[in-house]
């Protein structure tokens, strides 16, 4: 059985997005307004193709579903993570994400708990992360006020930094940010803000204000996060998070590691090239350790972000 899937992205274009993923990462992209690349998914807004090996032309949702022993069985009656590009080129709407009950009940789809892996910011660059109001009737008052400077809880971002974002986080990326994100695969999104812009046909987005208000977590909490580094000469490997959603890595290999994986992998070439098991890989590629993986032997100058349930 197939030992590596890699996957074909898709790209998605959005009112905020701009052409970064045509010049770091060489895709060709549908527009200088192509906002987000999905690497992984299996998702019905969007189900990557598989590239290589007997399931090439397949979809993600395909394989995830006919052949469940390449994920270990995994329970998940559908393919439960999304990994993502994304490119701001403008700031995206602050926005909040529902937890798996909530958007199971009212959009028939997963939670969205998710974090994000700064690759790029421009210098002073910041994201909107949280809010500063104490009490549920605060927040609908500095809603209704437009008070957003009050509101809005900003952070400044660095390359290299993480954030978890649970569901109930107020959050937004803002523009000239070049993010890696992990999540669950859901495409559930309530706007709170959108700074009164308008698309091409003069009309403003919809906000959600009713379901935003309804899942908000007030006051918000900065999730504690341990952060470990573990130094393997001269390979290194920092776990992120380790959260009932996903477990998320950076492998820096220089050289060859092997490695016996106890689940299957979703691995992102964020910088170099080298290979996999002998495949040939580079930056931008998207593919899947499947369980079926005995021993994984990756070659090269790599930088990865790996994740795993």
């Amino acid at each position: 059985m197939q030992e590596i899937l890699i996957l074909n992205p898709l790209f998605k274009e959005r009112i905020w997005g701009g052409n970064q993923l045509e010049r770091v990462f060489g895709y060709s992209i549908p527009s200088d307004r192509t906002g987000e690349c999905w690497g992984i998914a299996a998702h019905p807004h969007g189900d990557c193709e598989i590239a290589n090996g007997v399931f090439k032309g397949w979809t993600l949702s395909e394989v995830y579903d006919r052949h469940r022993e390449l994920f270990g069985h995994c329970p998940y009656p559908r393919f439960p993570l999304l990994v993502k590009i994304l490119d701001a080129r403008t700031d995206l709407s602050v926005q909040v994400h529902p937890d798996d009950s909530y958007a199971l009940e009212h959009a028939n789809d997963l939670g969205k708990t998710e974090c994000w892996y700064i690759i790029d910011c421009k210098p002073g660059t910041t994201l909107i992360y949280g809010h500063h109001a104490k009490t549920k009737a605060e927040l609908s008052a500095m809603i209704e006020n437009h008070e957003w400077d009050r509101l809005l809880r900003k952070v400044e971002i660095h390359p290299g930094d993480f954030f978890y974002v649970p569901t109930g986080t107020l959050h937004a990326l803002c523009a000239d940010t070049l993010v890696l994100e992990v999540q669950q695969s859901s495409d559930t999104t309530y706007r709170v803000y959108d700074y009164d812009r308008v698309d091409d046909e003069g009309k403003k987005r919809p906000l959600h204000l009713q379901e935003a208000m309804e899942v908000l977590t007030v006051p918000h909490r900065d999730p504690v996060l341990t952060i470990e580094r573990t130094d393997r000469a001269p390979h290194v490997f920092t776990r992120y998070i380790k959260s009932p959603f996903f477990t998320v890595e950076k492998w820096d290999i220089a050289g060859t590691y092997s490695h016996q994986p106890n689940s299957f992998l979703l691995m992102t070439v964020l910088a170099g090239q080298g290979s996999v098991n002998g495949i040939p890989i580079q930056k931008g590629h998207f593919f899947i350790v499947t369980s079926a993986c005995q021993s994984l032997t990756l070659m090269g100058q790599l930088e990865l972000i790996v994740t795993f349930l």
